[in-house]
């Protein structure tokens, strides 16, 4: 993305922002500068590009999702949790994006530049309350910059509806009225982005209603995700974007996400990296080393739910439970390969490609991710990735479509083969790319949505998992869809057959990891890593074991117990206890108390 600098344009206006809706910044300097023609208008709306609540360079949103093993356990899903530990109850976004709202009224700019920087502006403004939505549940609407003595700073929350109706409002207004279709840096805002945020939101806002029946508004249900599905179709019928096929099914999905530059028939808008103005990325870093970050893993309940090329489940094979890692990761989808380290994934080294399996140095489940980091290992030791991180992509177009008409009971099979099916021959899968599934997948049922008979929503629900793994989206679809105690599904990882015996998961000859209990075998085998799965090592309760004892999946930290509450409060934050304090009237969130 475009570097911009926000100081420049808090310079000119002469206001220093807020946290909270009781703070009133001050303007002190005239505003003809900025709202009196098109070029003050463009740097303030650029300020938007930097806003803390957009995810910009992060490859590492999905820390906090059901099917990745980490590092520790979040606070929010241990015994605890409260007010006072919560946090995100900040307004400064939204006062600037309101200033500018109000202020862009300027007779002197024509009125169609004015409604697309207006477009702009109301975009973000949607973007940042459908943030606080999922977060907060009920928040207060807030459509001017607040003066000091305006009720409103101590009111309470508006209704969900009244909000969303003002979102939906301001994502309607972005679409028709923001004039550029295309931006050849894919750094920027277009009316497809737009579209593509309206699709999103709209499916989010859909499901959500639908199956949180609590809310009593699954009447209003159909009227969402009707608006999900246009918006999606209006991309795929006039965006002219297509999912990347170059290189072939083994290389082109992974392609869209170590590209330096955004694939461009694929990505609507992406984060750039620039090595001159080191605006740069942390991927490798985050993704190979195992003192930083989450040391994230997949977890075999979820790598299961991949297809084998011809189809059909994996888990149809009863041989599946015990199938070892070498062998599981043939035949199957091929973006498998291209999201986790397996089979013959190489990295690099001075110039010289070296197998590489996974490292039990970092991984806890063997399943270790490779989506976003790149191949060479110089861009490990520290935030020096220079890939594009995509923001909208067609692919989620495509499945939010899918979705959407499914929940609506009218998605037809060329639609199917429109978007799932299009999917999927991109990943090598050949069966079941025109007509929809008419079986129902058993392991879906009972492992991931237990209420859902439908095949067809299950079928798009592991397309989406799949499709969209590690981008960001898998926590707001377990809320959506009112999933949230998949946050506490075990975190398993590959089967080993026995104790001591040394396993080659590449099958490159070379003898990688062997587990033991008790004390290392001596001698050691070169170059095999050796992992204790000892219940204890000295004093200490070990997390990583086998769940049979001696042989079985891996397992890593069953002794730390993570919840889901059965009263489902935790499908909102609490609002933190200092901003509960300086306004009661906002009061708090159901349970929560």
């Amino acid at each position: 993305m475009k570097k911009y600098y926000i100081w420049i344009l808090l310079g000119c206006l002469g206001f220093t922002a807020c946290d909270n809706l009781d703070q009133e910044p001050e303007s002190t300097a005239t505003k003809s500068a900025v709202f009196g023609n098109e070029s003050g208008l463009k740097l303030y709306t650029n300020s938007f590009y930097n806003m803390g609540f957009l995810p910009r360079n992060s490859t590492s949103q999905d820390a906090v999702s059901d099917y990745l093993a980490v590092r520790s356990v979040d606070p929010f899903f241990q015994d605890g949790y409260s007010a006072v530990s919560s946090s995100g109850w900040s307004w400064t976004d939204l006062r600037n994006i309101n200033y500018f709202i109000v202020n862009c009224n300027d007779p002197k700019v024509p009125v169609e530049v004015r409604n697309n920087y207006l477009g702009i502006a109301r975009y973000y403004r949607a973007y940042f309350y459908m943030e606080k939505i999922k977060r907060f549940g009920d928040v207060p609407w807030i459509g001017k910059p607040l003066e000091i003595d305006d009720p409103a700073l101590n009111g309470p929350r508006d209704k969900r509806e009244v909000v969303m109706d003002s979102v939906l409002a301001d994502i309607n207004f972005a679409c028709a009225n923001i004039t550029a279709t295309t931006d050849a840096t894919r750094s920027t805002i277009t009316k497809y982005v737009a579209y593509a945020y309206k699709s999103r939101l709209c499916l989010f806002e859909g499901t959500f209603r639908k199956y949180h029946t609590e809310l009593s508004l699954q009447s209003t249900a159909n009227s969402w995700l009707t608006n999900a599905a246009d918006a999606a179709k209006y991309v795929m019928d006039n965006g002219g974007y297509t999912i990347n096929t170059a290189g072939g099914a083994g290389v082109s999905y992974r392609q869209v996400f170590i590209s330096t530059l955004p694939v461009a028939t694929e990505v609507l808008q992406a984060t750039i990296s620039d090595l001159a103005l080191n605006v740069l990325n942390e991927a490798n870093w985050w993704w190979t080393s195992g003192t930083y970050g989450a040391k994230a893993s997949f977890t075999r309940t979820f790598i299961n739910t991949y297809l084998k090329l011809d189809g059909t489940p994996y888990t149809n094979d009863p041989a599946y439970r015990t199938m070892l890692f070498k062998d599981e990761v043939k035949n199957r989808d091929l973006r498998l390969k291209q999201t986790i380290r397996s089979g013959d994934y190489k990295r690099i080294s001075n110039g010289t490609q070296i197998p590489a399996p996974p490292l039990f140095s970092y991984t806890f489940t063997g399943y270790q991710p490779i989506k976003w980091t790149l191949d060479d290992i110089y861009y490990d030791a520290g935030a020096l990735n220079i890939n594009a991180i995509p923001l909208f992509r067609y692919a989620e177009v495509l499945l939010n479509y899918a979705e959407a008409k499914v929940e609506l009971g009218t998605l037809t099979d060329v639609e199917w083969a429109q978007t799932i099916g299009v999917l999927r021959a991109r990943a090598g899968i050949t069966g079941g790319l025109t007509t929809k599934p008419t079986v129902a997948d058993p392991y879906l049922v009972t492992n991931y949505f237990p209420g859902i008979t439908d095949p067809v929503i299950l079928e798009v629900r592991r397309e989406r998992g799949i499709e969209l793994s590690l981008e960001g989206f898998r926590y707001s679809d377990i809320l959506r869809w009112k999933r949230g105690s998949l946050m506490t599904q075990e975190w398993n990882g590959f089967y080993v057959p026995s104790l001591v015996t040394p396993i080659d998961l590449n099958e490159d000859g070379i003898l990688d990891v062997a587990f033991y209990q008790g004390t290392a075998p001596s001698p050691a085998v070169a170059g095999v890593t050796y992992v204790n799965v000892s219940p204890k090592i000295g004093n200490n309760t070990n997390s990583q074991l086998l769940k049979n004892g001696t042989s079985g999946e891996l397992t890593w930290m069953n002794e730390i117990s993570r919840k889901w509450f059965d009263n489902d409060k935790q499908y909102y934050y609490p609002i933190p206890q200092v901003d509960l304090q300086t306004n009661p009237a906002i009061k708090q969130n159901p349970n929560w108390q």
